[in-house]
């Protein structure tokens, strides 16, 4: 039987200590950079007073003070784990909701929000500036995450009122979308909104329509 000396011995364990050095040092600095998120391009559209422009900002993490309305539109990008968001919020006077549709084009997803403690004349003019959104040729097979924000305020209408005023049963049928109630006092419920439409996104349903 063939015995090694201790020289040979020591040479071997140097040989292995030298193998696994090696490995620990490609794991560690030749990893490589991590592979790229996918970025989605979202349209958000409300009326002005709805508060997208809060919301996004606290998305955002942006300093809160003077916010103003948006007049034309603003683009953010908002980073989540897994994607990044670009949305571009549309203004919501009535001078510039008759221009949204030439921003629509490219867009993936679509945020509506809506003041659900609005007086009934705007929340009927939210009412049907989603309708024609949900309608839209380019809109109408993305996914949709309609946003009854403003839940903080007395006179908020619960989910359930909305869905109901807003018939979104019976005119979003097949269609991909969420109502879910928010407020800038819960912005934990609103990062979970916007994974929820992440989760939609990642579905990889058909490309939008280009006009």
């Amino acid at each position: 039987m063939d015995y090694m000396t201790v020289s040979e011995r020591i040479q071997i364990s140097l040989a292995v200590c030298r193998i696994a050095i090696y490995t620990c040092f490609r794991a560690l600095c030749c990893k490589g950079p991590p592979p790229p998120r996918p970025e989605y391009d979202i349209v958000c559209i409300g009326l002005t007073g709805s508060g997208k422009t809060s919301l996004l900002t606290h998305l955002c993490n942006e300093s809160q003070e003077n916010i103003v309305p948006t007049t034309g539109f603003s683009i953010k990008a908002i980073p989540f784990q897994s994607a990044i968001m670009n949305v571009k919020e549309l203004g919501g006077a009535t001078n510039i909701r008759k221009y949204w549709s030439r921003y629509y084009q490219g867009s993936q997803g679509v945020i509506f929000v809506l003041d659900s403690a609005s007086s009934e004349d705007d929340l009927e003019t939210a009412r049907n500036e989603l309708h024609s959104a949900l309608q839209h040729p380019q809109l109408c097979t993305l996914p949709f995450l309609i946003l009854a924000n403003h839940q903080d305020k007395p006179a908020a209408r619960s989910v359930q009122e909305i869905k109901k005023y807003f018939e979104l049963e019976p005119l979003a049928r097949g269609k991909r979308w969420i109502l879910q109630p928010t407020s800038v006092d819960n912005m934990e419920a609103v990062k979970d909104s916007f994974s929820m439409l992440l989760n939609l996104l990642d579905e990889r349903e058909p490309e939008p329509i280009q006009m």
